[in-house]
């Protein structure tokens, strides 16, 4: 397939033409994937598309599984039948034909990589151009003395030696073994086969003995002698080729010992501390990476943190005695082998094992956790036995290593993620960061935000030596242009070091994003779902810049998107609906934003601000009580007092990066989590808590899938399927057969079909072609066996319930209110037209998220719970967000108190109160900007969020009473 590349400029708005007689239009006949009616319609080409439309509508069946699908098949088709066989092919999307279809790049909201070792600076490229430009330009210094390595030729060490040492008495030496233990005798009977007669061991000269060896168990420095020599200017020629014979023995480096003054002098062919004979290896981009052996920091393996056993974690509680279960990993006393060495250890110190740790000797408790050198006689009822006791750390840390995962998950609960001691978690090898350019090392340049990295790099070439700008002119140019695109795109407050599993599905999409117009591609469609994600008002413009930059280059563009700039900005949009699930799946109105307002539909309804979601004129009072927060300093956060007002509905805002997550959830949640459910999880660093006594628990929704399987379903993730099973296996046919809740899990043997083991679907094989998924021919996809589906329910079997919508599973299930309570939760968020059986992996991400949160509400609250959601507007339609608005309202009403990170201002200004961070993202935020009312904090105008707030309060419909 391929790519033309794109000219070095191209005048915005001035789209690269089309070729002679090719298409202007990508047009699609008879869609019918997942709930798509028969779609047939005409897309524009080269230009910036929008699919709208109520969240599971059909967007994504169009945009990502009929078009993306389809150019993704031609593609692999172009690939031999061979080649094909190993790569698995794919199935062709159920869609009568498309035509006019360009090679295709989707650019997806999920998480890129769940590996530790990828970060921003890897899949961007840019630390792969910057391993380049310090392998090629950086200066090396000592990590001992901090001086300047020097790097000398055979030729420059033999002038020096002339120079400095004319007259001397010389010994010239080429050192074999540095700092290390052993005996050696192989060694020194190699030496004097090669004709050498004497060696430096330790600092002392000996003559070579045929059986000489050395003590195995100390450390030792041995030379060997090469040559004994006075410095004269005629004697060059020996002087010379003795110190090449030197270099070639010593791998590069060469000893010359003063005799006159009793001092040695290190000269080496590569990098080389001359007053301490450290050496370095001549540097390679792999020195910088730390996903390599030659680069990586020994101690944690490149990741920058390790996993640490301390005394708090195995000792939690100082008061409880080792019999009463004081050692959390090994719990009360048993009688096992652990125990039995522990209670000779106690006898040894004459203490007793029913005593409380705190009463017990510090020395007991140090041996106890870190191990006894003498060896120590166990008493048991088969004998005695002397052993070496080493430790309840050592011995946890042995069991780390342990193949089995159940062993390494219970040790887990007991350690502590620490920075690295010796790398300071940049995860690089000491020698790697004493590279430097500029008098920075590339671990201090790479968690430096992306604004800071870009002034860094600005004017660079004036600190830059000749040489060096020679080398790095090209580099530079890459890596500038990188960074520039990442700054487009509103990533500026990230940094390279960042691992890529922290970053939201929004950040990561745009990562991906800049990264494809750094390709400079031309003649591609693109498919993307909702950059937007996670993007303030302001960064909003920058992202939308980019698309259209992407567009003039002349690319066709499809987002997938509810943002209301990103639908008046774009050149074509469609609107895809009426409703959701089998009420959706066709084309309701297709045109130019300014055709499309003219339109009946419920989008244009709130495009036009015909309507709108309504802002309770009367804020609720809350319950007076706070909950306080003082002295938040992780991450980004400059010591923020963090003040919650109980009882009411609390948005927190804030640029991209301004510190949101930091503060509330890396902070509060974890605090709170801990407090109510004594969970592990470490806060970041804060001063104290107050009001805890006002809340009773804590419940967050976050943006993660609910489920990776086709095996996950709604029923299953909701608990509502274990209550359905339960009523099926109390109902008289099931008891009369013996049957319990089990015969009816499609998971377990028994009551399922074991032709296709509950999937209801067979995966055929098929050599060449792509594997084809057919209904099980045993049980016609139903997933259970016959006499399972025997048993019935007001005339339905388990499979018919499996198959309900939402809707239709509420008045089926009208009589059973344990059953009916969280069905009717799934409904109230929107979700009325899923089935309860639908896979969890054709869930869009708005959905599942939703089905997280009806799982929340479902459960019944106390009036004192906090509530802490994370962007719950996700891939939500205008029209879902005021189904989401009044679920909150309802949560809130109750005395429950609601907090939300959001950039959404329809749920922003419904909200009781707001807490504005910021008021930049990175090391510009990290401050609460203000804080009051949705009104007050317009009115304050401090910060980004407020002057956005006050056009969207200015243009808002109004409703009297704040209850919903």
């Amino acid at each position: 397939m391929a790519f033309e590349q794109a000219p070095e400029t191209t005048t915005p708005g001035t789209a690269a033409l089309p070729q002679n007689g090719e298409t202007q239009q990508i047009e699609v006949y008879g869609a019918r994937e997942h709930n798509l009616k028969n779609i047939s319609l005409t897309l524009p080409r080269y230009k910036l598309v929008v699919f709208t439309g109520i969240s599971g509508s059909g967007k994504s069946s169009l945009a990502f599984d009929t078009i993306y699908a389809e150019g993704q098949r031609r593609y692999m088709e172009t690939f031999s039948a061979y080649a094909r066989s190993f790569m698995g092919g794919l199935e062709r999307p159920d869609v009568d034909k498309i035509e006019g279809l360009s090679p295709v790049i989707s650019i997806e909201q999920k998480t890129t990589s769940r590996n530790p070792r990828s970060t921003v600076g890897t899949i961007t490229e840019i630390y792969d151009f910057m391993r380049l430009l310090w392998a090629r330009t950086a200066e090396a210094y000592s990590y001992v003395t901090g001086e300047k390595m020097v790097r000398q030729s055979d030729e420059q060490i033999v002038n020096h030696i002339l120079e400095h040492f004319a007259g001397k008495r010389l010994v010239i030496l080429a050192p074999v073994v540095k700092g290390r233990k052993g005996h050696y005798r192989e060694l020194f009977q190699q030496i004097r086969k090669m004709g050498f007669l004497r060696a430096r061991v330790d600092g002392q000269l000996f003559e070579i003995d045929p059986k000489m060896q050395v003590d195995r168990y100390k450390i030792h420095d041995i030379e060997i002698v090469i040559d004994k020599i006075v410095v004269k200017e005629e004697d060059r020629f020996r002087l010379s080729s003795s110190v090449q014979n030197a270099l070639t023995h010593g791998k590069g480096t060469v000893l010359i010992l003063d005799m006159d003054a009793d001092k040695t002098h290190f000269f080496s062919r590569h990098l080389m501390d001359p007053a301490t004979g450290i050496a370095y290896d001549d540097p390679a981009p792999n020195s910088f990476s730390f996903n390599s052996p030659y680069g990586a920091c020994p101690t944690c393996n490149g990741l920058g943190e390790i996993q640490e056993i301390t005394e708090e974690t195995i000792l939690p509680d100082k008061s409880l005695s080792i019999r009463r279960g004081g050692i959390a990993p090994l719990g009360e006393y048993r009688d096992i082998w652990i125990f039995k060495q522990i209670e000779a250890l106690f006898k040894h110190f004459k203490a007793s094992v029913a005593t409380p740790i705190k009463d017990l000797p510090e020395d007991l408790v140090k041996v106890l956790l870190y191990g006894l050198e003498d060896d120590l006689e166990v008493n048991t009822k088969k004998g005695n036995y002397i052993i070496e006791f080493e430790g309840i750390i050592n011995f946890l840390k042995g069991q780390m290593e342990s193949d089995s995962d159940s062993i390494r998950a219970w040790i887990e609960d007991y350690t502590q993620t620490t920075t690295c001691p010796d790398c300071q978690g940049y995860r690089l090898k000491k020698e790697s960061l004493h590279f430097k350019i500029a008098g920075k090392n590339i671990g201090e340049l790479s968690v430096l935000d992306i604004n800071k990295l870009a002034s860094w790099f600005d004017n660079l070439e004036e600190r830059l030596s000749e040489r060096q700008n020679v080398i790095a002119r090209e580099l530079l140019k890459e890596i500038r242009k990188r960074i520039g695109f990442l700054l487009d795109v509103g990533l500026d407050y990230l940094s390279l070091h960042r691992p890529v599993r922290t970053l939201s599905g929004g950040e990561s999409q745009r990562i991906r994003l800049a990264t494809q117009i750094g390709t400079q591609l031309v003649g591609v469609l693109y498919i993307m779902d909702e950059p937007s994600i996670g993007l303030h008002q302001r960064d909003n413009e920058r992202l939308i810049n980019a698309l259209k930059d992407l567009r003039d280059l002349g690319n066709s563009i499809i987002v997938v998107e509810h943002d209301k700039d990103m639908i008046l900005q774009s050149d074509y949009v469609v609107d895809i609906g009426p409703g959701a699930g089998i009420h959706g799946g066709q084309v309701v109105t297709a045109g130019t934003p300014e055709e499309m307002m003219q339109a009946g539909t419920t989008t244009a309804a709130f495009l036009s601000n015909r309507r709108g979601i309504e802002v309770p004129r009367h804020k609720r009072p809350g319950t007076g009580q706070l909950l306080r927060l003082t002295g938040a300093t992780g991450h980004n956060l400059k010591n923020v007092d963090l003040e919650i007002p109980l009882g009411k509905m609390i948005c927190v805002t804030g640029v991209s990066g301004s510190g949101k997550s930091s503060l509330i959830h890396d902070t509060l949640y974890p605090i709170l989590n801990t407090h109510f459910f004594r969970a592990k999880r470490e806060p970041l660093p804060y001063k104290s808590i107050e009001g805890l006594e006002h809340i009773d628990k804590v419940i967050e929704v976050d943006q993660s899938p609910i489920g990776r399987t086709p095996r996950s379903n709604p029923a299953t993730y909701t608990g509502v399927f274990t209550d359905i099973r339960t009523l099926f296996a109390q109902l008289p046919e099931a008891k009369i057969r013996g049957y319990s809740p089990g015969r009816f899990s499609f998971n377990v043997k028994g009551g399922r079909c074991e032709a296709c083991e509950g999937a209801g679907m067979r995966t055929i094989e098929m050599n060449f072609l792509p594997d084809v998924y057919v209904p099980c021919e045993v049980c016609k996809g139903k997933r259970y066996n016959r006499e399972t589906l025997e048993v019935r329910f007001k005339g339905k079997s388990i499979t018919d319930v499996l198959d309900m919508t939402v809707e239709q599973a509420v008045t089926f299930f009208d009589s059973q209110p344990r059953i009916l309570r969280k069905i009717q939760t799934l409904n109230e968020v929107g979700l009325g037209y899923i089935t309860l059986g639908q896979q969890a992996t054709t869930l869009s991400g708005g959905e599942a998220q939703r089905v997280k949160l009806a799982t929340e509400l479902s459960k019944k609250d106390t009036g004192k719970t906090l509530y802490i959601l994370d962007e719950p507007t996700t891939g939500l339609h205008f029209q879902d967000i005021e189904h989401l608005t009044e679920v909150l309202h309802k949560l809130t009403d109750k005395g429950n108190t609601v907090l939300i990170i959001e950039h959404n201002l329809d749920l922003i200004k419904i909200a009781d109160w707001i807490i504005d961070i910021g008021p930049e993202g990175g090391e510009g935020g990290g401050t609460i900007v203000g804080a009051g009312t949705p009104e007050e904090v317009a009115a304050a105008g401090k910060g980004y969020t407020a002057r956005f707030l006050k056009e969207e309060l200015r243009t808002s419909h109004y409703r009297e009473n704040g209850q919903a």
